[in-house]
């Protein structure tokens, strides 16, 4: 249970972060503290543990699907941040991702308006723009739900679309953040993409897809969110990414990190199917997430390039060298036992 104290004159206002036992949420948590803001994090009961050991502020646990748990959770709170999401690329049901993302939306929305919370950071994706094969993708390449590749991806476009008619009907006072792919420290499950760091660093790929991505530092997408709550437009959406690079690049680059030979071969994706399908098929038995899946081979056809332009015109946005970014993410891992 979460009881509120009431808040006096001199304290900074109180700010509920969801999602804080994850790589995002945990980043922005460490980014406000550092800031003097008073942090409230809120976690499912079975959350992993490993990024709440230093947590600058106080837990409250509760469902995010719990209307209830969440008001509680709501109460005192001048400041919201919603950076929990189901982010998984695969699961046995796929439509439990999209169930779970869109009420966990719908009910901290709810609960905000209900609070009267002043103002709120919604944590979106580019997963929910379209991508360009002619240039860098921007917010103006919004995607339907029916354009979306894969459940996460039609999970994030829906939950997307509820905010912001959130915004226009009822006057959510939502921000809306589009982090790209981000990398670094406390990627305690790993991401999709923080598996592709340590597989890399461990000498276990060998070749690689003709394919593109925008990295990001974990903490410059924490900035961003905190520029977004200070200076973001109600109701606007702002990517906040990095530096666009090739995956033979990005796989490079961490070989030159840890010192292996980088990989030698191009593959293409058509013969990849068939064992994308069978990982599939081995992971419904150990239910372990599969490292190769169907959605992310037919992701792959296009380079995942994006613009920031418009965070970085209006909230005054920046973003580190990619090759830092990995340095760090490996220094982590390395740190955590993960990389050899």
């Amino acid at each position: 249970m979460c009881r509120a104290a009431r808040v006096k004159p001199s304290e900074p206002a109180l700010t509920l972060v969801t999602g804080v036992s994850g790589f995002v949420g945990s980043a922005v948590a460490h980014a406000l503290a550092a800031r003097g803001a008073r942090v409230r994090g809120l976690v499912r009961a079975p959350s992993p543990r490993g990024n709440l050991a230093d947590f600058p502020g106080e837990l409250v646990e509760g469902d995010l699907r719990d209307g209830d748990a969440v008001a509680r959770a709501m109460r005192g709170v001048r400041h919201l941040f919603h950076v929990a999401a189901d982010y998984r690329l695969w699961a046995p049901d796929p439509e439990e991702i999209v169930r779970n993302n869109a009420a966990m939306t719908r009910v901290v929305m709810e609960a905000a308006l209900a609070a009267g919370v002043e103002r709120l950071v919604y944590t979106s994706s580019v997963a929910t723009l379209r991508p360009r094969d002619d240039r860098p993708a921007d917010e103006n390449d919004a995607a339907a739900p029916d354009q979306a590749v894969g459940a996460y991806k039609r999970s994030k476009v829906i939950a997307e679309r509820l905010v912001e008619e959130m915004v226009a009907a009822r006057g959510l006072p939502a921000v809306i953040v589009q982090p790209s792919t981000p990398i670094g420290p406390r990627d305690v499950k790993p991401t999709p993409t923080g598996r592709i760091v340590v597989e890399a660093a461990n000498g276990r790929m060998p070749a690689y897809l003709d394919s593109g991505l925008n990295l990001v530092h974990v903490d410059d997408v924490a900035a961003g969110h905190l520029l977004a709550l200070d200076k973001g437009r109600i109701g606007e959406r702002y990517i906040l990414g990095g530096q666009d690079v090739m995956l033979g690049d990005m796989l490079g680059r961490i070989a030159a990190l840890v010192g292996r030979r980088p990989p030698a071969f191009r593959i293409p994706r058509p013969p990849l199917f068939p064992l994308a399908w069978a990982n599939e098929q081995l992971a419904r038995v150990t239910g372990r997430e599969p490292f190769l899946t169907l959605d992310s081979l037919r992701m792959a056809k296009h380079r995942m390039f994006f613009s920031s332009a418009r965070a970085e015109a209006e909230l005054g946005y920046r973003a580190r060298p990619h090759g830092e970014a990995l340095a760090d993410s490996i220094g982590w891992f390395r740190g955590a036992g993960m990389i050899r």
